[in-house]
């Protein structure tokens, strides 16, 4: 019986290692290991936290993301202290991540399913195209495509692809990171990246072999598990991870507002969506800017935005502050012009639509008018 408690608790112990994210407290880092980790991934950068210094230079990292791409922090063990150095800037990524204990994984029994079509790695310039057709697809961000040819032969990052056997159409696509050739990882782990299948796939389980396909190549390699992270409510993809036996850890990504990823951050879309376009131009871009904004009105164009312990309510772009003279001034787009003109900015002609004749010989000479309430 005691040998039975004894085996059970090595089982958890090392059930729990493996789950484990972060360093051991008191561990030291390896002697030579490095330090400010960035791994160019084609769709953006991603910075293993695990390797930086500290949370100030990494939040800076961050900050340097380039237009159109996505730069991820993954295995941040305090979120919020990253995001704290630059509030404004960075969230708290709402994933998942999960893992797969590769020393027990269990390829699957036969490959039936897969008889439509194949797997192979990255050969030519076409199959970055392609990639970038399927990225656009599912509205993912696209690779660079230099970068990506450049990085081919890398050991550390593989591009697995799937290909339609009748057609020769690439119909899904998933990235590999060997974390031990990329930073020489200690725990000897790998991780899954911008996994993709063709809307039009019609073939049954692209993704799930996908998964597989990188498992068995990271196994085979000798890696101890295989990462992968997930939007929380993508039960799709949850669902595939938890049928292949990944299990939840908890790791934490932090990453930079931008365009691609607003929706993740700005929440309360439902009530925005009923603004008017000039309120709901002004409210997308405070909300982008990390300010609080509530719809009070929508249909009269009337929203409170909020910083810190400062409100503000406003009517599209008029505000509580805008004294009486100049909200009259903007409300008749007549005076608007004379105020303008007068002080010797160059404003458009304009033509009244009761002056028949006028709008005629303007129309006549401009060729194109844009119409507009007064």
């Amino acid at each position: 019986m005691i040998r039975k408690h004894i085996a059970r608790a090595l089982r958890a112990e090392q059930r729990s290692a493996q789950l484990a994210v972060h360093r051991p407290a008191g561990q030291p880092e390896p002697a030579g290991a490095p330090t400010d980790v960035v791994v160019e991934c084609g769709w953006g950068r991603l910075l293993p936290a695990q390797t930086w210094r500290d949370a100030a230079s990494l939040a800076e990292a961050l900050l340097t993301e380039r237009p159109g791409q996505r730069d991820i922090a993954f295995y941040v063990e305090k979120p919020h202290v990253v995001v704290a150095h630059a509030p404004q800037q960075l969230f708290l990524d709402p994933s998942e991540a999960f893992r797969l204990n590769l020393a027990t994984y269990r390829g699957a029994p036969q490959r039936a399913g897969r008889s439509g079509f194949t797997l192979r790695r990255l050969r030519t310039r076409a199959d970055v195209a392609a990639i970038n057709v399927l990225y656009r697809a599912r509205r993912m961000v696209p690779v660079d495509a230099q970068a990506v040819w450049k990085a081919r032969a890398s050991r550390a990052i593989s591009y697995a692809l799937a290909e339609d056997r009748a057609s020769g159409e690439v119909i899904g696509v998933a990235m590999g990171l060997d974390h031990v050739e990329a930073f020489a990882d200690p725990q000897h782990g790998a991780s899954l990246w911008a996994l993709a299948v063709a809307p039009q796939a019609a073939h049954p389980g692209v993704g799930e072999a996908l998964v597989r396909y990188l498992a068995e190549h990271y196994q085979a390699r000798g890696r101890e598990w295989m990462d992968v992270s997930v939007l929380h409510d993508n039960e799709q993809a949850i669902a595939l991870y938890d049928k292949l036996g990944f299990q939840r850890i908890p790791a934490f990504a932090v990453k930079r507002r931008n365009a691609i990823n607003e929706p993740l951050f700005i929440g309360g879309g439902e009530a925005l969506q009923d603004l008017n376009p000039y309120a709901r131009l002004l409210v997308d871009e405070a909300i982008r800017r990390g300010i609080h904004a509530e719809v009070i009105d929508a249909d009269n164009g009337y929203f409170r935005l909020t910083l810190g312990g400062r409100s503000i309510v406003c009517r599209e772009s008029l505000s509580e502050l805008t004294s009486a003279v100049a909200m009259s001034r903007c409300q008749d787009k007549r005076v608007t012009l004379k105020l303008l003109a007068g002080e010797g900015l160059a404003v458009p002609r304009q033509a009244d639509a009761d002056d028949e004749a006028g709008w005629h010989a303007l129309l006549a000479e401009v060729g194109t008018v844009v119409v507009k309430p007064v």
